[in-house]
């Protein structure tokens, strides 16, 4: 068994309240010993805090997702900022989702370059959500600059890829990978620098090809290093040791 660190997991999510425990249980029996927890909005902070200091290796982000852009108030970056400055990991989730048209567009880019300027504030790297937003979002990282972080769940171009990197930017990469049809990601995949990439599970959300239309959870990462290390010719247990301490370095958590 690998010891492996899934770097966005959202392990507070309502689909895990019944049987949460197991999870993290089944998380730690595959390998999984690093688990990075990103915030949704403002009113999950404190249960995400408490939750991580529950379980040792469980890390959280604090930030404000953009599709839940109709639940933050001002306010709520006053009381992001008040909380960094106790300490954290990363800003984030934030970021850009245009997933459903761009109605609240002006009001998501409040938030995240709002987040952005936090990031730089306090030197903490950013977790960003990037859907059908990606070229938007690569222009704010690149206008808001010097920053580093991740792109998580990435989906982009190979170009859009080298620009991330030039960035100071990793990629998440984790169940969409597994899909043969994911022709675009898996070549992305197969020959990127080992040292831009992260695995995770976005889990609940995203489940690989074997788990489809099921909830994902943090034990699956396992499945997601198979897939990575077919496509890229290598073996599971030095991918494995790659990606934990790059998500070790860009989270600033104790050497693995």
């Amino acid at each position: 068994m690998h010891l492996l660190a899934d770097s966005h997991c959202h392990i507070d999510a309502a689909e895990f309240d019944p049987d949460r425990d197991a999870v993290l249980r089944r998380a730690r029996d595959a390998g999984v010993d690093t688990l990075i927890a990103p915030a949704v909005d403002a009113a999950g902070w404190d249960r995400l805090e408490q939750l991580c200091a529950q379980h040792a290796g469980l890390h959280p982000a604090f930030g404000l997702h953009p599709v839940a852009t109709s639940q933050h108030r001002p306010e709520h970056l006053v009381a992001l900022h008040q909380r960094l400055r106790q300490g954290g990991i990363a800003v984030g989730e934030c970021g850009l989702d245009f997933w459903d048209g761009m109605a609240d567009a002006a009001l998501q880019h409040h938030y995240f370059e709002a987040q952005l300027v936090l990031a730089r504030e306090f030197q903490l790297p950013v977790i960003v959500h990037a859907r059908r937003a990606l070229d938007t979002v690569i222009a704010c990282l690149r206008r808001a600059g010097p920053l580093r972080g991740v792109v998580h769940s990435f989906s982009g171009s190979w170009q859009q890829a080298e620009q991330l990197w030039r960035l100071g930017f990793l990629l998440g990469i984790g169940g969409p990978v597994t899909y043969p049809r994911a022709q675009r990601l898996r070549r992305t995949v197969t020959v990127m620098p080992i040292e831009h990439l992260l695995l995770e599970t976005d889990s609940p959300d995203q489940p690989d090809a074997g788990q489809r239309g099921q909830r994902n959870e943090p034990a699956r990462l396992a499945t997601v290093l198979d897939c990575v290390a077919e496509l890229r010719g290598t073996d599971r247990a030095s991918l494995a040791a790659a990606t934990r301490a790059n998500c070790h370095r860009l989270f600033n958590l104790p050497s693995p």
